[in-house]
C-alpha cells in the first residue's frame, strides 16, 4: 500500500528530475538581463528592479508610489529581506522565515481546533487581520478558516503566508507603518509586499529534511524554481513546492486517566475510576502519554507559482498567480474507552472506532482539504506622458473539512449505528478585484517634480459556510468537531470601491513629502475617508528626521460577522455566535462596523559610515471600535450562568451534547478602544576583512506595548442574578490576549559571514516575558508567564561547485520550551488553571512555539 510519505517523496525526485533535465536548456540564457517595467498599480511595485548589494540601497516599491526611492532614503520605516537572507531559515515555511528575521512579526505557534491547520501571524501586536498582505503590489486573498479560539490569533482571516513559497520569492518589503490611506483596508500595523523573481534564464531548488529534537515533527521537502526568456522582451518564471510535516507531541498526561507523575487513577483518586475503567484505560495507545492534541498538524502541501510579463513596446502584459492544496489533520483530545456506548436490555456495549476488541479509546482528528488559487492579470503602459496600470486579480480559498477516527455517540446510543468519519461542510472566501493606477510627473519649480498618482479600486468579497452530512449534524454531531448545521450554512457578500489620490514631492532638495487621500465606499456600512502624510528632511547625508501621521479603518471580515460553529471538548461545547445574527441581536450584540485608526510615527535614519546604517522609529496606533472575540459566556457550568445564552443557542439552530458540564457561547464584537506604543530599532553594518572574508552584522529590535484604554459593557440580558452587576464582557483572560500574550520586547542579532566556498549565519533572538490570564470555569483567573529567553540559530553552508551547495543547521539550538501549565493551587481533583486535561501541556501562547529544536540538512542546487 503506498501511504502519504511514499507520495511525498515521489512528488520531490518527480520535482527534481524535472530541473535536471530542463537544466541545460535554462543555462543558454543564464546571462540575459530581465526585461524592464515601469510599475504603477494602487501599490504596484516594479518587480524587475534590480537591487544593489549594500544594505539600504535596495529600491523599493511599497509605501510610495514615487519611483527611485531606495529604502534607507524612504520617508517611511521599511525592511527589504533579500534572496540571501529568507534563504537562511531552516524551516520551508514562510511565516517562520519572518519571525526570524522581523522583530515586530510573531508567528502563531499553536492554535485550538481548526486554526492549528492553517497558523497566522501578526505585526506590531496588533491583529493578524491588521496587516495587509500584497504580492507584485496586488491585494492577496484570505484564508477562508477563521481562528475562532481565544487567544492572541483570535479573529485571524488574513491571507496565508505559508501558500507562498520562499523559493519564488525575490525580495519582501516589510513596511511598519499604517497605510490604509494608500491601500485600503486592513493596512493599519502595515504592509508586507512578497516580490516575485522574475529571471529571464536559470533556475534553482532545494532538498531539505529535518525533525523536531525529542516531539517528532519529521519534515521532507523539496522546491525547484524555472525561468526562461519569452521572445525577445519577456519571461516566464514557474516554481513548485512540496512539503511534509508530521505531527509533533508535547506532552500527553490525561486528568482523567492519570496522575501527574503517570500512575493509573485508582478507585479512590479523586477523579476515581471504576473497575471497568481501571481495566480499559491501560490499553489505551501510548499509554500513559495518551492525550495527543498539544503539537503540530501533519500535513502534506503543495504550491505552484508562475510570474510571468511581455514587452510589446509601448504596452507590458503581465500576469502571475497561484495554486495550493493542503491535506492536513490536528489531532484532538483523546475519548476515554467507555465514552460512546449503547445500553439495551440491561446490557452496554462500548465502540470503538478503530475496531479494537477490547475498546481502548480514540483520538479523532480534525481534517482540511483545502484548495487555493490566485490570479492577477494586467496591462501597463504610458499614453501621453501618463504611466498606467490596469489589473485584475481573483482569489479563492475553500476548505473542506472533516472529522475522522470519530464517532457520534448520540448517533450510537439511539441506533447501535455511528460512522467513524465525518464531513462537516465547508469554508469558502472569495475575492475579486479590479484596480486601475495612474502616475505622472509634473515639473512645479521645485527640487523634483510633483508625483501625481490617482486610481480607483472595485472589491467584491465572498464567504460561504456549506453544511455537513446528515451523521456530522445528529444531535451534537462527531466528537471533536461537530458539522455546520443548515443554520450554520449560508453566503454572504459584500462590495467595496474606493478612489485614492496621491501626491510626492521634494519642495527642497532635503525635504521629501507625500500625501495621500483615499475614499471608500462599502456596501454595507457605507463610505470611509482617510489620509496619510509622510516627510522626511535629511540634514545631511548622514542623518535625516522622518514621521508620519494617518488615519486608517479596517472593514470587519465577512468570516467575523457570519462565522458559525460549535467548539467541543470532552467537557465543553460552546457555539460561536454570528456577530450579524438574530441569535446575537436576541442577546442583545449590534452587527460588526468597521474599526478606526489613528497612527503617528517619529524616526530617524543615521549613516555615519558608508557601510552603516541605523534606524530608529517610533510609533504610536490607537484604534476604536476593536474586534474581539469576548471571553467566555456561559449558560451552564460557569462561575456566572444565563438562560438567555441557551435560548441563543437555540434560536441559532445549535444542538450541544448532553454530557458536557460546561456550555455557552463566544462572539465577536466592536469591543474595546486600544493604544499600541512601540519603537523599532535596525542596525546593520557590512564588514570586509579582504582574504579573511567578509561579513554582515545586523541588530534589528521591537518594543511593543498595547494597552486597552476603553472597554464596552455587556447587554443588559448578561445581569448576574447574585450580584445585580453586569458581567464583564471581556474577562481578564480575553484582556490578557491584547495586554500581555505577546512579549513587549523583542531582539534579533545576526551576523552571515562568508568567505570563498563556505559561509555561516548566526542568529540569536532575545523574546521578552509574555503572560496570560487562565481560568477553568471564566470565575477565577490564574496568572500564568512565559519569562524571557535566548533562542539560538545556526547554519552552515558549503559550495561543492557553483552549482551545489550544502546547509547544516538548527533552529532553537538549544531545544528552549516554554512552561507547562498548572495545577490549580490547593485542587483536590486535579484541576488545570485553563480547565483542560493534558497535566503536562505547554503554555501555547509561547512566541518562540512549542516544539523545541529543530536540526535540519539543505542540497541546494543553481543552473
Amino acid at each position: 500500500m503506498m501511504n502519504r510519505h511514499a507520495v511525498s517523496y515521489i512528488a520531490l525526485t518527480t520535482c527534481l528530475l524535472f530541473g535536471a533535465s530542463t537544466a541545460a536548456s535554462a543555462q543558454v540564457t543564464s546571462g540575459l538581463t530581465p526585461v524592464s517595467a515601469t510599475t504603477m498599480s494602487d501599490p504596484e511595485p516594479d518587480p524587475t528592479e534590480a537591487a544593489p548589494a549594500q544594505k539600504g540601497d535596495e529600491i523599493i516599491v511599497t509605501g510610495t508610489r514615487a519611483t527611485g526611492i531606495t529604502a534607507a532614503e524612504s520617508a517611511a520605516p521599511i525592511k527589504v529581506l533579500g534572496e540571501e537572507a529568507l534563504s537562511h531559515v531552516g524551516q520551508p515555511n514562510l511565516n517562520q522565515v519572518l519571525t526570524q528575521l522581523v522583530p515586530s512579526f510573531v508567528a502563531q505557534a499553536f492554535g485550538g481546533d481548526t486554526a492549528n491547520l492553517t497558523l497566522s501571524a501578526r505585526l506590531r501586536g496588533l491583529s493578524p487581520n491588521h496587516t495587509l498582505v500584497l504580492v507584485n503590489g496586488k491585494r492577496r486573498h484570505g484564508t477562508s478558516n477563521l481562528a475562532v479560539l481565544g487567544g492572541p490569533f483570535q479573529g485571524a482571516a488574513t491571507a496565508d503566508l505559508d501558500l507562498i513559497s520562499p523559493s519564488s520569492i525575490k525580495r519582501i518589503e516589510v513596511l511598519e507603518d499604517g497605510a490604509a490611506a494608500q491601500y485600503g483596508s486592513d493596512a493599519i500595523a502595515g504592509v508586507i509586499n512578497v516580490i516575485l523573481k522574475d529571471d529571464a534564464s536559470g533556475g534553482d531548488g532545494y532538498i531539505t529534511a529535518g525533525k523536531n529534537y525529542d516531539v517528532g515533527g519529521d519534515t521532507l521537502a523539496g522546491t525547484l524554481h524555472l525561468a526562461t526568456k519569452v521572445g525577445e522582451t519577456g519571461y516566464f518564471n514557474v516554481t513548485a513546492f512540496h512539503r511534509f510535516h508530521d505531527f509533533t507531541q508535547i506532552g500527553g498526561l490525561d486528568r482523567r486517566v492519570t496522575d501527574s507523575s503517570g500512575a493509573l487513577l485508582t478507585a479512590t483518586s479523586n477523579p476515581s475510576l471504576n473497575a471497568l475503567q481501571r481495566q480499559l484505560y491501560p490499553l489505551m495507545d501510548n499509554f500513559p502519554y495518551v492525550n495527543r492534541i498539544n503539537g503540530d498538524a501533519q500535513s502534506w502541501l503543495t504550491n505552484l507559482q508562475y510570474n510571468t510579463a511581455y514587452d510589446f513596446g509601448d504596452v507590458e502584459v503581465y500576469s502571475f498567480g497561484t495554486y495550493s492544496k493542503r491535506i492536513a489533520s490536528a489531532r484532538q483530545n483523546v475519548r476515554v474507552p467507555t465514552r460512546v456506548s449503547r445500553t439495551v436490555g440491561g446490557v452496554t456495549t462500548y465502540f470503538d472506532p478503530n475496531g479494537d476488541n477490547p475498546v481502548n479509546g480514540f483520538t479523532p482528528r480534525e481534517k482540511i482539504r483545502e484548495d487555493d488559487m490566485a490570479f492577477t492579470g494586467g496591462v501597463r503602459g504610458t499614453v501621453s506622458g501618463f504611466q498606467y496600470d490596469l489589473s485584475t486579480t481573483f482569489g479563492q480559498d475553500k476548505a473542506e473539512i472533516y472529522t475522522v477516527d470519530s464517532a457520534n455517540a448520540s448517533l450510537y446510543a439511539d441506533t447501535g449505528f455511528t460512522p467513524t468519519s465525518f464531513y462537516n461542510g465547508f469554508f469558502k472566501s472569495t475575492e475579486f478585484t479590479v484596480n486601475a493606477d495612474v502616475r505622472r510627473e509634473i515639473e512645479a519649480g521645485l527640487a523634483t517634480p510633483i508625483n501625481v498618482a490617482f486610481g480607483a479600486e472595485y472589491r467584491r468579497n465572498v464567504y460561504e459556510i456549506g453544511s455537513g452530512d446528515p451523521g456530522s449534524i445528529y444531535k451534537e454531531g462527531g466528537q471533536a468537531y461537530p458539522g455546520f448545521r443548515p443554520s450554520d450554512a449560508g453566503v454572504n457578500s459584500r462590495t467595496a470601491k474606493s478612489l485614492y489620490l496621491d501626491l510626492a514631492t521634494n519642495p527642497v532638495e532635503a525635504l521629501k513629502v507625500d500625501v495621500a487621500g483615499r475614499y471608500e465606499n462599502y456596501s454595507d456600512f457605507g463610505d470611509q475617508f482617510i489620509y496619510k502624510a509622510t516627510g522626511r528632511y535629511d540634514f545631511s547625508d548622514a542623518f535625516a528626521l522622518r514621521g508620519t501621521v494617518s488615519t486608517g479603518f479596517r472593514a470587519p471580515t465577512l468570516a467575523e460577522s457570519y462565522y458559525s460553529a460549535t467548539n467541543v471538548s470532552p467537557t465543553a461545547a460552546f457555539v460561536q455566535l454570528p456577530a450579524n445574527s438574530a441569535a446575537a441581536k436576541l442577546i442583545g450584540f449590534q452587527n460588526l462596523k468597521p474599526e478606526k485608526s489613528t497612527n503617528y510615527s517619529l524616526g530617524t535614519v543615521i549613516r555615519p559610515l558608508p557601510a552603516l546604517t541605523i534606524t530608529l522609529d517610533a510609533y504610536q496606533v490607537k484604534i476604536r471600535d476593536r474586534i474581539l472575540g469576548t471571553g467566555s459566556i456561559f449558560g451552564s457550568g460557569g462561575a456566572v450562568n444565563f438562560g438567555i445564552v441557551r435560548d441563543a443557542i437555540i434560536a441559532n439552530g445549535n444542538v450541544l451534547d448532553p454530557t458536557v458540564s460546561q456550555t455557552g457561547i463566544n462572539i465577536f464584537t466592536n469591543g474595546a478602544d486600544t493604544r499600541t506604543r512601540g519603537v523599532d530599532l535596525v542596525v546593520s553594518y557590512n564588514s570586509d576583512f579582504g582574504d579573511a572574508g567578509k561579513a554582515l552584522w545586523t541588530i534589528a529590535g521591537n518594543y511593543n506595548e498595547t494597552k486597552l484604554q476603553r472597554l464596552i459593557a455587556a447587554p443588559a440580558t448578561l445581569t448576574n442574578p447574585a450580584n445585580g452587576q453586569i458581567i464583564p464582557l471581556f474577562n481578564l483572560g480575553a484582556q490578557s490576549n491584547i495586554e500581555t500574550a505577546s512579549p513587549r520586547v523583542k531582539v534579533i542579532t545576526s551576523v552571515l559571514y562568508s568567505i570563498d566556498k563556505f559561509s555561516a549565519t548566526l542568529r540569536g533572538t532575545v523574546y521578552g516575558k509574555s503572560s496570560a490570564q487562565l481560568s477553568p470555569d471564566g470565575g477565577t483567573f490564574y496568572n500564568q508567564t512565559i519569562g524571557t529567553a535566548f533562542i539560538g540559530d545556526v547554519e552552515l553552508n558549503y559550495d561543492i561547485s557553483p552549482s551545489l551547495g550544502l546547509a547544516l543547521g538548527a533552529n532553537n539550538v538549544f531545544n528552549k520550551k516554554p512552561p507547562t501549565i498548572p495545577l490549580v493551587p490547593g485542587t483536590t481533583n486535579q484541576t488545570l488553571v485553563n480547565g483542560g486535561n493534558v497535566l503536562d501541556a505547554p503554555l501555547t501562547f509561547s512566541p518562540y512555539g512549542i516544539n523545541g529544536g529543530y536540526y535540519y540538512a539543505r542540497i541546494n542546487v543553481s543552473f
